[in-house]
């Protein structure tokens, strides 16, 4: 008997026996052992909520899902939901939940919940690591996402990879500064020139959640006129984000705002900044220290707190169209925001697209436009030359440009710099025969021939250099610029305006603005810097190469590029002209001399309605080598009205040839097929096709399928 035993004994001598057993019992009792706390491998677990449920950072279908991962006790504290951290994944070890084996390789993924039990019935891995206590994906964010992968047939860690920057734990560790108290609501300013201005700025300043599509006059006011919508909404005590296409335009937004607001109210999100300024810019909007935000592309899901508006600018620009899987455009990610967080919209441009005329028809927006006195007063003059003048126009024929364009470029040169907009950047982009006007294509590959420099052709496929061409169709040797570039036009306007100095504006390199002294400014399509003052004149050269693209938006796209361009001209009453080298009676040339581009849109969105075209209807591309591709579509489980066009074979992408998103793979053989849905069917049509291609994925794949949801290309 144990020492305790007996003393216990020895201390209940006189008891009666009915307290000798209850205190025997109770010694009993007090010996028995604890309950031993749950433990994984012989490490203690978390308390409560032991389990978590992690987003792992493999970017498949069939991984599309929360994987449960055991709490250590160590780990409790830091394993808050939101948190990035990392996991054992892949092959190794004894299987655990969704088919994973312990011991695989450590990859990083976020906590998205605690709970209670795993309905797992295996045993769970630990988590290996919490990479940072900081909680960047916060429930509002994770549904979005989620809404966004489900939309374009994708996965949730691939939109999250668009939507949370990668971690910099040096911007991570400074605090953020508390924010400040919401400004005054602002005067109208610019905002009177349009119909229902006063109105829009108004209800923002109010709380209020006006949907609108915006077409701006023309001129540099429109990220003026931004500012005060943002600052109207700061005004209501609720936050605002702002998305444009590029850096040049966040940085006019970027200026307008702290002219307006002052420093230290918007934060500015764009790639240029790099990757720790725009992390610590991000973590300021996450912890509510900044409540505006102006960006690019991937500034679409910044978390920025009571949203209370959204604006898009110049949504047709290809910059809002992100070019990594599952390609969500800008426009189509903020209308799911302003649904969600019912706050207002705002989507604006000189120009107008067929999506925008959508959401004014549909009545889910409305117009906010000037009336037509006021946009013929703020619009320059445009005048067209069209195919029966170059004909007869000797200047012409000798050197492309035909007399009336020499002479506005004449007289805009005396007071201010002239804009020359070409559509191509470089020489002589793209050559064909003088005689029959036929392209000039490579021996070897069939690749389009172009002029480096003043002599030599090349490839621009297969890089080969060219010597002794000849037209092929009827054996002519001389040569002729199809698409003359902007360092060609740059000389030629070099030797007709020799003491003028000329500036060119492209991808090579692209200017901000150019001083208002007489120049000769010669730019490709989007790269066109900004006057101070406005320009003196612009000559849009070249029109038919745009109007020409085998595209459903071609006559949109080139639209939206030549309004860019003379919006930045000065007013007609200041002597502002514009010279569109194009034949006049195409649709869009006509809208262009009428400044309508909504009026284009409309009659747009109704032939695209008789054809049952996007965005009338839901339509998806998918692209593969023809044998997977049949099969696909065959397994797909597609929706009763779905119709598939197609397919059709694919350009064989030759090797040196630049490729876009979708292309596929130098020297292979691809097909696509068009699937489209009426409206109302698109997210049945998503559905069908990421489970199919899960599926697919998940039984080991075989040969690529690519899927696109509304490809912006269906030509």
């Amino acid at each position: 008997m144990s020492r305790e035993d007996r003393s216990g004994d020895e201390g209940a001598a006189g008891a009666a026996p009915e307290q000798l057993a209850l205190i025997r019992e109770t010694v009993r009792r007090n010996k028995a052992p604890k309950a031993k706390p749950r433990t994984w491998r012989g490490a203690a677990l978390a308390k409560e909520l032991p389990v978590a449920r992690v987003l792992v950072d493999k970017g498949v279908l069939h991984l599309d899902r929360y994987f449960d991962y055991a709490v250590p006790e160590e780990l409790d504290e830091a394993a808050r939901p939101g948190v990035r951290v990392r996991v054992r994944f892949g092959a190794g070890g004894r299987t655990v939940r969704g088919g994973r084996r312990e011991g695989g390789s450590l990859i990083d993924g976020f906590l998205v919940e605690r709970v209670a039990e795993s309905d797992y019935q295996g045993p769970l891995a630990a988590l290996a690591q919490v990479v940072s206590p900081e909680p960047v994906l916060d429930a509002e964010l994770l549904g979005l996402a989620r809404a966004v992968a489900d939309r374009y047939a994708g996965s949730l860690a691939d939109i999250l990879q668009l939507a949370v920057p990668p971690r910099h734990a040096r911007a991570e560790s400074r605090p953020s500064p508390p924010p400040p108290p919401p400004p005054p609501a602002p005067e109208p300013g610019g905002w009177q020139r349009y119909v229902r201005g006063r109105e829009f700025l108004a209800s923002l300043a109010s709380g209020g959640a006006p949907r609108a599509v915006w077409t701006a006059l023309p001129g540099p006011q429109w990220a003026e006129e931004i500012a005060r919508a943002v600052q109207a909404t700061l005004a209501s005590g609720r936050g605002a984000l702002v998305v444009v296409p590029a850096g040049r335009p966040a940085a006019r937004v970027d200026a307008a705002l702290t002219a307006l607001l002052g420093e230290g109210r918007h934060a500015l999100l764009t790639a240029d900044a790099g990757p720790e300024k725009r992390y610590r810019e991000w973590l300021a909007v996450r912890r509510g220290s900044v409540r505006a935000v102006v960006g690019t592309r991937a500034a679409m899901f910044a978390p920025v707190r009571d949203l209370g508006l959204v604006v898009v600018w110049d949504d047709g620009d290809a910059g809002h169209s992100d070019e990594h899987a599952p390609f969500p455009h800008v426009r189509e990610v903020l209308e799911l925001r302003a649904t969600r967080d019912r706050c207002a919209f705002l989507l604006g441009g000189w120009s107008c697209t067929v999506e925008a005329a959508q959401l004014v028809e549909s009545g889910w927006a409305l117009p906010l436009v000037a009336d037509r006195e006021r946009v013929r007063g703020a619009a320059p003059l445009v005048r067209t030359v069209g195919d029966g003048d170059l004909a007869r126009d000797e200047a012409a024929r000798a050197a492309r440009l035909p007399s009336l364009a020499w002479q506005v470029a004449r007289d805009g040169l005396r007071s201010g710099p002239v804009l020359v907009q070409v559509p191509r950047r470089g020489y002589v982009p793209r050559m064909a025969c003088a005689r029959c006007r036929a392209p000039a294509r490579c021996r070897h590959c069939a690749g389009p021939l172009q002029a480096q420099d003043a002599a030599a052709l090349r490839c621009a496929w297969c890089g080969r250099d060219e010597e002794s061409w000849h037209c092929p169709e009827c054996g002519g040797f001389r040569l002729r610029a199809q698409v003359v570039g902007a360092r060609r036009t740059a000389e030629e306007l070099g030797r007709a305006f020799p003491a003028v100095p000329v500036r060119t504006s492209g991808r090579e390199q692209i200017l901000d603005t150019v001083p208002q002294t007489p120049a000769l400014v010669v730019s490709t399509p989007g790269a066109e810097p900004v006057a101070e003052g406005g320009y003196a004149a612009a000559l849009l050269l070249d029109g038919w190469a745009m109007l020409g693209r085998p595209d459903l938006r071609a006559g949109e796209e080139a639209l939206r590029r030549w309004i860019g361009a003379a919006a930045l001209v000065r007013e007609q009453g200041a002597g502002g002209t514009v010279v569109i080298v194009a034949e006049p009676t195409l649709r869009p040339v006509q809208a262009l001399v009428r400044w309508d581009p909504v009026g284009h849109a409309v009659r747009e969105l109704a032939e695209r309605a008789e054809l049952g075209f996007p965005p009338v209807s839901r339509m998806a591309a998918v692209s593969g080598p023809p044998e997977a591709l049949a099969a696909f579509l065959a397994g797909a489980g597609l929706p009763a009205d779905a119709e598939v066009l197609g397919p059709v074979p694919l350009p064989v992408a030759e090797a040196g040839r630049p490729r876009r998103a979708g292309d596929p793979p130098p020297g292979e053989r691809w097909e696509r097929a068009l699937v489209r849905v009426p409206p109302g069917s698109g997210a049945a049509l998503a559905h069908a096709l990421k489970t199919a291609q899960a599926a697919r994925l998940a039984r080991g794949g075989g040969e690529a399928v690519r899927i696109r949801i509304d490809p912006p290309d269906i030509g």
